[in-house]
């Protein structure tokens, strides 16, 4: 008989970088865990025993970009299969079905009753057009498995998108399917972003945008892929995503409220959601669930704490739960 207290804690991840000050702090408190590459990665669908205490899902919809789309569909399943045989795991098979479906994540904020911008989601360039005609421009165009802004276009017109369809400027990205949405003007110019530890409110920030820029991950190695192909990859880790100001912020109490109801129907233990306030009316808008979040750059500067001790202390109680 396998002694359950003894199996490691396993992180699930794919970007080589982003999960460094996680993996340190593991270090530094000497726990127990492994490393699972989810770009290269196999396991035995019909095997019954569990190889870890608990594993927390670490795996991004933007894996695609750095060459290993391989491992989005391949997670959902083998999530599904750790759960089936009883595994512990932190933002399991139902939570990553948000995270790769903006589609499914417009359903779900619709059926808890909360403001989204008006979407229409489309599979060809020509329904494209006139979903946007429906909606009125302007309107974005952003995949339905996207990452920090990837492949999201801004379009003002019915002749520029009509180009845009012509020339194949619009991703359909790895699922062939796109949203087209209502775009918003923004209040004070920032969205807020609310990260979640535990399914509860963990802290929030404003993100300040110039409403051209649809890259809004605060973190430390969130600038594009592009910059972080090759020998710049590297540089990207030790310096915060130019450009973007962010500041720490407590939301209304029924705006944490709504979040936290979001998460739950999400099944998403660590992870953030995103609105904004249309300066047209004042309406607090949901656009966007993240079930992977990382966390904001200079945190002890920003935030006053540093959040991967907390993260790490949250791993700890649930490993001798599990």
């Amino acid at each position: 008989m396998i002694n359950r207290h003894h199996l490691p804690l396993a992180v699930y991840y794919e970007h080589p970088e982003w999960f460094r000050p996680l993996f340190a702090e593991l270090d530094r408190r000497s726990i127990q865990y492994v490393r699972i590459d989810a770009g290269c990665h196999r396991y035995n669908p019909t095997a019954a025993d569990r190889n870890y205490a608990l594993l927390v899902n670490r795996m991004s919809a933007s894996a695609y970009l750095r060459g290993n789309a391989q491992g989005i569909f391949f997670t959902r399943d083998y999530l599904a299969y750790l759960e089936r045989i009883g595994t512990r795991v932190i933002n399991g098979c139902k939570a990553f079905s948000f995270e790769i479906s903006k589609a499914a994540q417009l359903a779900l904020l619709h059926s808890l009753g909360l403001a989204t911008p008006r979407s229409r989601i489309v599979n060809c360039a020509i329904e494209a057009i006139s979903a946007a005609e429906e909606i009125g421009f302007p309107v974005i165009i952003k995949p339905n498995i996207g990452g920090r802004g990837a492949g999201i276009i801004r379009l003002d017109s019915a002749p520029e998108l009509a180009h845009a369809a012509a020339s194949g400027t619009i991703g359909f990205g790895i699922d062939g399917t796109v949203l087209v949405q209502e775009f918003l003007p923004v209040r004070d110019g920032n969205i807020t972003r609310i990260e979640i530890l535990g399914g509860k409110f963990f802290y929030a920030i404003k993100v300040y945008t110039s409403q051209e820029n649809f890259n809004l991950c605060p973190a430390e190695i969130c600038g594009t892929e592009d910059e972080a192909s090759g020998a710049n990859r590297a540089g990207l880790a030790d310096r915060p995503k130019t450009g973007l100001k962010v500041e720490a912020f407590t939301p209304p109490q029924e705006i944490i409220g709504a979040v936290e109801k979001i998460v739950a129907a999400a099944q998403i233990e660590v992870g953030s959601v995103e609105y904004l306030i249309d300066d047209r009316d004042g309406t607090v808008v949901y656009y966007d669930i993240n079930a992977l979040s990382n966390f904001v750059a200079n945190a002890p500067q920003i935030l006053g704490f540093d959040p991967h001790v907390r993260l790490v202390d949250y791993l700890e109680q649930q490993k001798e739960r599990a």
